[in-house]
């Protein structure tokens, strides 16, 4: 009988969103919400498969945007303080629901839920990234770097801030987990031709591309996308898996748009009355999403009006039947493909991390399920990782990944976009400006000019995140986007000129220090 790797990898990032001046700020909410909906869930349960001695392997990135907000001690404070509201919140629930009965059972699951997770929370400390990194260091899972701050690498044009999108992401890995760096998960899974280059330059083995990144590779693979190719540097490319993508992702077909699953829109966020939810939702009055949801998916028609009430214990069960479907599936899958191959078939199944948890639910007990299954009740499936498969195999297909991205067309155009693509003009100009102040300087200067140009450096990087295009094109938090690329452009400006007038000045500089204190270890010589 035919056998196979899975791959499954997580994709977790979030932009640097860091409002010390501001009591409260909507768009950092979303460090929250995730912390409190995907990491600490996932944490949960890779904890929990640990305790039981579950042999699973599994991949995550972690940028280091997302990463330092993790660690952040401002932000961990107000994620504390976020996590005591939902407590708060749960009592209220709890008294409010309490002649309800099919309702009261649901806001005990919540307020169960929120005590164990500011238990957790509490327990680690708020040192989420500590938890992941012992994690990795037992050998569970394979944490990956990506671009420092998910600048998107194909329209990055002068090579040196290239290359320090991936250098940068790099060295911050290292400070916060010990070593360098295996893989990289490319930013919105952007290649163009060259990137290997440059990671092979900054010492990496492998990446990841969407599956056609591979299929239109030249030469052809022999293998498809169930197998890693070799560039002609010797970094790796893996593909992406189209049909273990689409059982999860697929908006018609997959596994989160099941009915029996919890409804992501009805929150009593926006649902509640003002008086009652005031104190749970922005102090201005502006509603936001609390986590507290009372009703299920329903039907693929159905308005929100409509919808009926989320059972917690029919969706964890439904989660155990869609995991024990996908293993059959990736079984079925291992079969037919080790009939064809000279080695074990490699599955990689990419996904953003926050889909599991934030919009699906119950996504994390879907996998918890699913490494429960794969390590007792089958032999076919062995989850493993990139890092474990280029080992294992070490003679693969040379070949030159196609230009590829993935998202709406596969081909950039969601971050090239006529509702966005004013912006490159601008980073490229400062891009090259970048270059020019490290070659400057590129022996080293006085204290105060180090810190300016490594100031200019930060903002650079801010400004190239791949976030504030998405946004603009999904036309979400549009102003907040224009403004933060406006804004750290503003200030490169500012600190070019005055770097150029021989005049820094030390009290604005340390508020923008102060401000975004993201790449602490930054030397603006990677511009060189």
């Amino acid at each position: 009988m035919g056998s196979g790797d899975l791959a499954l990898v997580l994709h977790a990032h979030l932009p640097f969103i860091r409002h010390p001046e501001h009591r409260y700020h909507l768009e950092e909410n979303w460090l929250y919400e995730a912390t409190v909906a995907t990491y600490l869930p996932l944490l949960d349960v890779f904890r929990g498969l640990a305790r039981d001695s579950v042999d699973f392997r599994l991949t995550i990135s972690l940028s280091p945007p997302l990463c330092t907000m993790l660690e952040d001690d401002l932000l961990k404070t107000r994620t504390a303080a976020y996590l005591d509201r939902l407590c708060r919140l749960g009592d209220s629930e709890m008294r409010r629901t309490s002649g309800d009965p099919t309702f009261h059972r649901i806001a005990r699951f919540y307020a169960d839920r929120f005590g164990h997770l500011k238990a957790l929370y509490d327990e680690l400390r708020g040192d989420v990234i500590g938890a992941f990194r012992a994690l990795q260091d037992d050998g569970l899972l394979e944490i990956i770097t990506v671009g420092a701050t998910h600048g998107y690498l194909p329209v990055i044009r002068e090579p040196s801030a290239r290359r320090a999108q991936v250098q940068v992401a790099c060295e911050s890995y290292q400070r916060m987990f010990g070593r360098w760096p295996r893989g990289i998960w490319l930013p919105e899974c952007g290649y163009t031709e060259g990137l290997d280059a440059v990671l092979a330059e900054c010492g990496l083995r492998y990446f990841f591309v969407d599956a056609h990144g591979i299929l239109n590779a030249r030469p052809q693979p022999p293998l498809g996308i169930h197998a890693p190719v070799f560039c002609k540097t010797g970094v790796a490319a893996f593909g992406r898996d189209l049909e273990s993508s689409k059982q999860v992702w697929s908006a018609k077909e997959g596994y989160p748009g099941d009915g029996v699953y919890r409804d992501f829109y009805r929150d009593i966020g926006f649902d509640l009355p003002l008086d009652y939810i005031g104190d749970y939702i922005h102090p201005d009055g502006i509603r936001v999403h609390t986590g507290f949801k009372y009703f299920r998916v329903t039907g693929p028609d159905v308005d929100l009006a409509n919808k009926q009430p989320y059972d917690p214990d029919a969706a964890k069960e439904r989660a155990a039947t869609h995991a024990g479907n996908f293993m059959f599936n990736r079984e079925k899958q291992m079969q037919h493909l080790s009939a064809h191959m000279d080695r074990r078939p490699l599955v990689v199944s990419p996904y953003d991390a926050e889909l599991y948890g934030h919009w699906w639910f119950e996504g994390p007990w879907f996998l918890d399920f699913l490494a429960r299954k794969i390590a007792f009740d089958q032999s076919t499936v062995r989850l493993s990782t990139a890092a474990e498969y280029l080992e294992e195999n070490t003679t693969n297909s040379v070949a030159e990944p196609s230009p590829s991205s993935w998202g709406d067309g596969g081909y950039s155009s969601v971050w090239v976009h006529e509702s966005n693509d004013w912006i490159y003009r601008h980073v490229h100009r400062a891009e090259a400006r970048m270059h020019e102040l490290a070659r400057r300087w590129k022996d080293g200067t006085d204290d105060i000019t180090r810190r300016a140009l490594n100031q200019a450096a930060r903002e650079l990087l801010l400004a190239q995140s791949s976030d504030w295009a998405f946004i603009m094109k999904t036309a979400t938090a549009v102003k907040y986007a224009c403004d933060r690329i406006k804004t750290h452009l503003a200030r490169f400006r500012r600190i070019d000129r005055e770097l150029t007038a021989g005049w820094i000045n030390a009290e604005w500089l340390a508020d923008l220090e102060a401000r975004d204190n993201i790449f602490g270890e930054l030397d603006y010589r990677v511009y060189a």
